[in-house]
Order: structure tokens, then sequence, then C-alpha cells
């Protein structure tokens, strides 16, 4: 999906209008499909069919309004709040709380939150920037001390919709009802903070008109990665179903190497080989039974480059540490590899050090820390449109895919369009999360998928995976990497159904 700044979603619309669509004609599709995501909100939370909306003096309100109404007409009790006189508001405003009151809707000019409901932000909209004011600053933080969920209407009131910049109180949002195409804001920044979960809502924009339009980058869907998962084949053997060799851990850090080789075989990987330095056997000794562990002497490169490169993928650098012999052994081995191959952790480093070659098909996977790293520069990143152009160019320079982990996640290929991630948790925030993940793309590598394929793949599953992992405990607090791996299952699953095959009917 398409991911454009205001500005641009602004000219979509200006192009429409000259092409005979009308702006009331867009708000009732708007607040139709609004009301639907809501009462499916509400029915999937088990909530009252109670709501309140938060309206302001533009045409974002007038979309809360015409929701309201639609919402009444399936029975719930809706309360507008109007802290502006409507004869200051825009005319489809005033037209749609007029009718929205002819309804039964009521206003009033103070929030009363009493039971149990939701709040509809329609205060400002995508055109909006700068700091919010009194007595709308006051509303809004009213509004995030309410125990009620808040869903957005096209985007969280106080957010820049092209810059993701909040520059005072801002709605978070439970979820953000977007029309027509998501904001490059709400990627950038302050916005992740702020959106909560993306829905899609379609307000009658032609898709003649949508797709003249130069994105800024776009948004991964289950749409587009379902039909990317490797195929499974009943007659095949282990090494048909996949072979990763990991050159990892320390005996210091023997767990990266670990989350690693068990997040390779948990996704999908059919044999998984993990070289260690000598003298890590007994470190390791409680290890799957499924995972071979070779022992490597660190003068032994021609040995360690052999084994490598019999593999179908490989992972380098989950607690591999950042000695003199490691890097003279990287120097050694990577130029020469010839394999798809997921550089990530200490590895990122000693490459950003120039200790070594990249082989090709090589898919780096740094935090915006490791990307600050490898671009040698000393002041912290901002996640902004700068930040992921000089991403972009990074990876076209390196001829490699780069994967910038965070929330939400960006992946780069040379010549292709920046790629952006909405799955994942709050609770994925935890020592090894990143090593599941070199794990994973290492094994999506060696089951045939390119290292542009692999990378969008990889970090929806990890992400799904995070997102069932916080679910099954209830709670984002306390998930653990290995959680991730064993909600893999439930990812794959979720997109699509189907993965496993049967004989039996």
């Amino acid at each position: 999906m398409k991911v454009v700044s205001a500005k641009a979603m602004a000219q979509l619309e200006a192009v429409a209008y000259k092409q005979g669509y009308t702006d009331q004609d867009f708000m009732e599709q708007a607040g139709k499909g609004i009301a639907a995501g809501i009462h499916a909100f509400t029915e999937e939370q088990r909530l009252p069919q109670k709501a309140i909306l938060l309206c302001g003096k533009g045409n974002n309100a007038g979309d809360a309004f015409v929701a309201g109404c639609h919402l009444i007409d399936q029975g719930y009790s809706v309360l507008a709040v109007q802290l502006d006189a409507l004869e200051h508001c825009s005319p489809l405003c005033q037209q749609n709380a007029k009718r929205f009151m002819s309804k039964g809707g009521r206003l009033s000019s103070q929030l009363q939150i009493e039971g149990q409901g939701v709040l509809i932000d329609g205060l400002f909209g995508t055109g909006f920037k700068g700091a919010v004011r009194e007595p709308y600053a006051s509303l809004i933080e009213a509004a995030n001390r309410s125990s009620w969920p808040i869903l957005a209407v096209d985007i969280p009131s106080g957010l820049d919709g092209s810059t993701g910049q909040a520059e005072g109180s801002v709605i978070q949002a439970t979820a953000t009802f977007f029309l027509g195409l998501p904001k490059t804001g709400f990627f950038l920044k302050d916005g992740w903070n702020a959106v909560g979960k993306l829905r899609a809502v379609n307000f009658g924009l032609p898709d003649a008109i949508i797709e003249g339009v130069q994105p800024d980058f776009l948004l991964l869907t289950q749409s587009t990665i379902a039909p990317l998962l490797p195929a499974i084949k009943r007659c095949r053997h282990k090494y048909q179903a996949g072979y990763v060799i990991g050159l990892a851990g320390s005996p210091d850090m023997p767990g990266a190497a670990l989350l690693s080789s068990l997040a390779a075989l948990r996704g999908g990987a059919g044999m998984a080989r993990l070289l260690h330095p000598e003298g890590m056997q007994s470190i390791l000794s409680n290890s799957p039974y499924e995972l071979i562990k070779i022992p490597y002497q660190m003068d032994k490169s021609e040995d360690v480059l052999t084994l490598m490169k019999k593999a179908g993928a490989t992972f380098v650098g989950p607690g591999l540490g950042r000695s003199s012999q490691t890097a003279s052994l990287l120097q050694a081995v990577m130029p020469h590899l010839e394999k798809p191959c997921v550089v990530d952790a200490d590895a990122l480093t000693l490459f950003a050090d120039q200790a070594f070659e990249l082989p090709s098909q090589a898919i780096l996977t740094p935090h915006t820390g490791e990307m600050q790293t490898l671009l040698h520069r000393t002041e912290r990143l901002s996640i902004d449109l700068e930040t992921l152009h000089t991403c972009q160019q990074y990876a076209d320079q390196h001829g490699i895919t780069l994967i910038l982990k965070g929330a939400p996640t960006f992946i780069f290929h040379p010549g292709s369009p920046i790629l952006v991630n909405p799955t994942g948790d709050p609770g994925m925030a935890t020592a090894g999360s990143g090593d599941v993940l070199t794990g994973l793309l290492a094994s999506l590598l060696s089951q045939g998928l390119s290292p542009r394929d692999a990378a969008a793949v990889g970090v929806y599953v990890h992400g799904l995976a995070g997102e069932y992992a916080a679910q099954a405990r209830g709670t984002s607090a306390g998930v653990m990497a290995t959680d991730l791996i064993a909600h893999f299952a439930d990812a794959y699953r979720a997109l699509k159904p189907a993965l496993f095959l049967s004989s039996l009917f």
C-alpha cells in the first residue's frame, strides 16, 4: 500500500474534485466506513454501543459527525463534544452536525466519561501543523487520561501528517482509521507512538488517481506478504527444506547464537548448523537437540569457509565478539562466501570498521544505533525522511538489502521503493529479539526467497509473532525473545491457513 505525505493526499483529492467528485460525497463514504470500523472494534472488544465524538471546526469533525449519524442508526448512544460554536465551523461540519442532532445526537462543551465506550477523535486532520492550543490541548490530555479506547479519524489530532512531529499535546490513539492512503507522518518521529493500529477506510477516491501518485514508501500488508511465503512440498528432504549455517557466538555470549539458530529451525529450515569457537562445547551442551554444533579454530578460516559454502544461506554476527582475531576471520571468509548472508550485531560493527568486504546477496540488520555506526555519524539518528533517504543511498551504494530495525521497521533494497512494516508489539523491545529476526531471515533465504522478499516476509512474520506472544501473555510486559520463536507458527498460520499438508480430507 502506498504511503504519501498529507500534501500529496490533498493533491489527489483536488484531482478528484476536478473530475466531478465532491467533498460531500467523500465525507459521506468516509463517515460510513469509519462507523463500520468503530462497530467492528466495539464488537471485538465487547464494549457497549456508546461513543463520544471529539469534534473540531473542520472537515475532520464533519467526518466524525457523519460516523456518529451512522452509529445512531445502528442503535448507538452518541454524544459530541464541540468546543467551538457551530457558526465558526466549516460548512460541511455544520451541515453534518445539524444532521447528527436531528437524529438524536447530543452536543456538549465538556468531556464527561462514565461507564464504558469509545472516544472518536475528529479534532484535527492531516493538514494540522504546530502545537495544539487551548482549549483543545486540555481536551486531548483529558481524552488520553481516560480509560476509554480512542479511535482517530484519519490521523491522531496534534500530529503532523507529513513529518510525524508532535510539538505539543497529541492524541494517543488505540487505532487510526486512515482515509484512502496512510500518511508518512504515521511512521516518522512521534507518529508510531500515536497512531495505534492502522485501519484503512475507502472513501471513494478512484484507483486510477491513486495509481498516478509517487509514494514516499510502501506499507507491507498481509495480501502482499502471504504469496511470498515459501511453498511446502510433500516430496522434499531436509536440505531442500532449507540449510542454514551460522557463524556466531563466543564464550561470553552464547545465547545470541542459540536464539538465531533456533529461529532458523522454527522459521522453516530443515537443517541448521552453528559454527562456534573451540572451547564452547560445554557452554552449548544444553542447546536444542536438533541443532548441529561445529567448533572451529580462529586460524582455520579455510575450514570455516568450506563449511559455510555448503549451506543455502548463512548468518554472521550474533554474540560473535569484536576481537582482532574475529575481524581477521571475517576478512578471510566473507568476501568469498557467495551465499545469501544475514549480517548482524558484532559483525555490523566490524564491517563499519572496514574489517571485511560483504558477500553478494547480503542482508544487514542494524538498529538505529548500529546504523549510526555504519554511517560513521556522531549524532543520534532521527527517523525522518532525510534519514530514510540516507539509508536508501547506503543500500544502493553497497548493493545490499538493509533492514533498519525499530518501531516501525524499514527495509531498503537497491533500486526499489522503501518498505515499512506495520506489525509488532512493544514487548519486542527485549534482549535477543534482533537475534531471532536474524535466524528467521537466514531460514527464509535458505528456502529460496530473494533478499528483498526474505526481508519483507521476515520482519512481517517476526512482528506478527510478537503480537501473538503479547496476546498469549495478556500484556506486552515480560515478552522474551524465545516467546517470539514459539509464535512463528501462529504468524505463518494467520498469513496462510493452509500452510500445512494433510493426507486426510
